[in-house]
């Protein structure tokens, strides 16, 4: 199995060790980091569409070292991905304190996994938490990126507080109930999550309780300092930002918010879907990471790539509402089925560990407040 030895932090009794795979050959390099209690798995649709294959490289090969050039050639030189385990969860190491996961920390494990594997630079994407450590990467090591993709991202601590309604507080309430990460997964089949889904975690190992609180409260810890983000906008790469307009977890004005701050180097991309908008529009998604290649690789200006347009919602819009050519009265709900199924996937987790740390944090400020009696002396 490949896995990649990470520094150990300050406060860390032992070193993290990263697992990953491979995929596809090529002097072009994508680093490919996965948002909330999700695997490296979850990026195979970009993993198809960026190297054609989802059969990970043999380890046991000489690896090409050396690379990470701003180039696409695609009948050449070809694109290689590296997608991994964040800590806390799959075959990565699990540290117990929470004080071990903060975006920091996980962006030191993927610079980390950039060495490990010789890469100079890399084209860095990112999925929600996944898009915060990527910040963070971009930030701590500007000059070992060739690009940034930020994908359904938020801004973390309070931005992670998803839109709430009745069925979010149900769903929340049937989650809390459950005790182990079986009865979480029951929930999750519950919630309309597919059964190729629990089978993936499973497979892998379901996440503890200590790597999902964890993972939480590195989102929750999580801001970008303006000195941060100063970094980013100055360091020549070009940046899009990603997002589903029905997205309910990663919130749309919050993406807004983001591309704004690393303007003029960012470019905002809005498509039909939810908070896994890779899966729901993997095409899309897809066709915007190669643009973004390809733009790196023709030395495109900034000022030149930076698209913030001006329309009803104010975004770009890519793709087209779904549409279901269905000969009967049902037409209508099964698109509102596949709406729901949208907002309620493996985003749903997201949004019940913010509700968990909130629920805690209020407990340990009620605990505090709570008048201490005093015994009265008889003498």
């Amino acid at each position: 199995m490949p896995f990649c030895e990470a520094s150990k932090s300050a406060g860390e009794e032992n070193g993290m060790k990263i697992f990953y795979w491979r995929y596809g050959h090529g002097s072009t390099k994508v680093l490919l980091i996965i948002g909330l209690a999700a695997t490296h798995d979850s990026w195979g649709p970009q993993i198809k569409g960026l190297t054609g294959t989802l059969e990970p490289n043999d380890e046991e090969a000489p690896a090409t070292v050396g690379g990470g050039t701003d180039g696409l050639d695609e009948e050449e030189e070809g694109i290689e991905v590296c997608c991994f385990d964040n800590r806390g969860v799959g075959r990565s190491s699990v540290p117990t304190k929470k004080s071990e996961y903060t975006t920091t920390i996980m962006a030191k494990d993927a610079l980390a996994l950039l060495d490990h594997l010789g890469w100079r630079k890399a084209h860095v994407f990112g999925h929600s938490m996944g898009a915060m450590i990527a910040c963070k990467l971009a930030a701590i090591a500007p000059e070992r990126l060739c690009s940034l993709a930020l994908l359904n991202a938020t801004g973390g601590g309070f931005e992670c507080f998803p839109k709430i309604d009745r069925q979010m507080l149900s769903l929340a309430f049937r989650f809390l109930r459950a005790k182990t990460p079986e009865q979480r997964a029951l929930v999750d089949l519950e919630t309309h999550y597919t059964q190729e889904y629990v089978k993936a975690i499973s497979s892998t190992g379901m996440q503890s309780n200590s790597g999902f609180e964890g993972q939480i409260n590195a989102c929750w810890t999580h801001k970008m300092k303006p000195k941060e983000l100063d970094t980013i906008r100055s360091s020549g790469f070009l940046v899009s930002v990603i997002h589903g307009r029905d997205d309910i977890i990663a919130q749309l004005n919050h993406a807004k918010r983001l591309a704004e701050k690393l303007q003029p180097a960012a470019r905002m991309v809005e498509l039909h879907g939810g908070h896994l908008v890779s899966h729901e529009r993997p095409e899309e998604v897809n066709l915007a990471l190669i643009e973004l290649i390809k733009a790196s690789k023709s030395k495109l200006r900034p000022k030149d790539w930076s698209y913030l347009p001006e329309r009803a919602s104010g975004w770009l819009v890519l793709g087209m509402p779904i549409s279901l050519s269905i000969r009967s009265h049902g037409a209508n709900g099964l698109v509102t089925v596949y709406n729901l199924f949208g907002k309620i996937q493996l985003s749903f987790l997201y949004f019940i560990g913010v509700f968990v740390m909130g629920f805690q944090q209020m407990r340990n400020f009620l605990r505090i407040m709570k008048p201490v009696r005093v015994a009265v002396s008889d003498s």
